[in-house]
């Protein structure tokens, strides 16, 4: 099964969990389990902040979010057309940040790895960021009731 979607909203704190929740609604097409919907949600949240904070830094702007399903996996593309990076390397090392005073963690990539099977990060100084980030789902129900996967050797 192939199915696509695509929105474009404001760079606003608010639009966060509209996010979150039209990527869940869109992901239940493949019967996610509560854990795969809330891994991808965790991430969507993750990516869609970072683009609201640092990809405008309080200007006005749009993110756009977009979905591939594709058999089993989920590809969701968040980008913004803000400042971007000049080191995406180092943007993406665990409890980096370039807001320390907002109390900003400099965990949002390294949720978005722990919580996606892959993630792939582009971007530019002055023309944004592009986070890509890919889920498959239903992995769970191939394993045996050990946890062990494929008994047959």
């Amino acid at each position: 099964m192939n199915n696509e979607m695509c929105v474009e909203f404001d760079a606003k704190s608010v639009n966060e969990g509209f996010a979150r929740v039209a990527v869940a609604a869109f992901l239940t097409q493949l019967n996610p389990t509560l854990d795969e919907v809330a891994d991808v949600k965790t991430a969507v949240s993750e990516a869609v902040t970072n683009a609201i904070i640092h990809g405008y830094e309080k200007q006005e702007g749009k993110v756009i979010l977009s979905c591939i399903l594709k058999d089993n996996e989920v590809s969701i593309v968040v980008e913004d057309k803000g400042i971007g990076m000049a080191d995406v390397r180092k943007a993406m090392e665990p409890f980096y940040t370039t807001k320390p005073e907002q109390e900003r963690s400099g965990m949002g990539f390294a949720f978005m790895e722990a919580f996606m099977d892959e993630i792939f990060v582009e971007s530019k100084p002055g023309c944004g960021t592009k986070v890509t980030m890919k889920k498959k789902i239903g992995q769970k129900e191939d394993m045996n009731q050990d946890g062990c996967g494929d008994s047959s050797y």
